[in-house]
């Protein structure tokens, strides 16, 4: 079993910035694929960014390009989510997750079979 646990969440003012980390046990970090996903209130869970298993090839959403940038650690078994310029509609809970698939690029949730327990992020405007 795979154990993640995400940190870096806060208050920020519109055009902020917040690093979120998420490391990762229990399991052999680089054979995981890892994603960044969010949930605002009243909505479902989101695909935010991803990343293969050594970190060459990433997938970001329309709406964080050029403000998110997803890395990964596997010496240290994290994953973070550098956000810049953030607004208010980036408010939600952020997850980590951990996909075995090869599907981890799909966008998918159902792809990713561990999950962390959400760091808020909140933006005001």
């Amino acid at each position: 079993q795979v154990q993640l646990v995400e940190s870096g969440g806060g208050l920020v003012q519109a055009g902020g910035s917040l690093r979120l980390s998420c490391a990762a046990s229990g399991g052999i970090f680089s054979n995981f694929a890892m994603g960044w996903f969010r949930q605002a209130p009243g909505n479902e869970r989101k695909t935010v960014a991803l990343i293969d298993w050594t970190g060459s090839s990433t997938y970001y959403v329309d709406s964080v390009k050029g403000r998110f940038t997803i890395s990964r650690d596997n010496a240290k078994n994290t994953v973070h989510l550098q956000i810049s310029n953030l607004k208010p509609e980036d408010t939600a809970v952020y997850y980590c997750a951990a996909s075995d698939s090869n599907r981890w690029d799909s966008g998918l949730l159902e792809a990713y079979d561990y999950w962390g327990q959400g760091t808020q992020v909140t933006v005001s405007s």
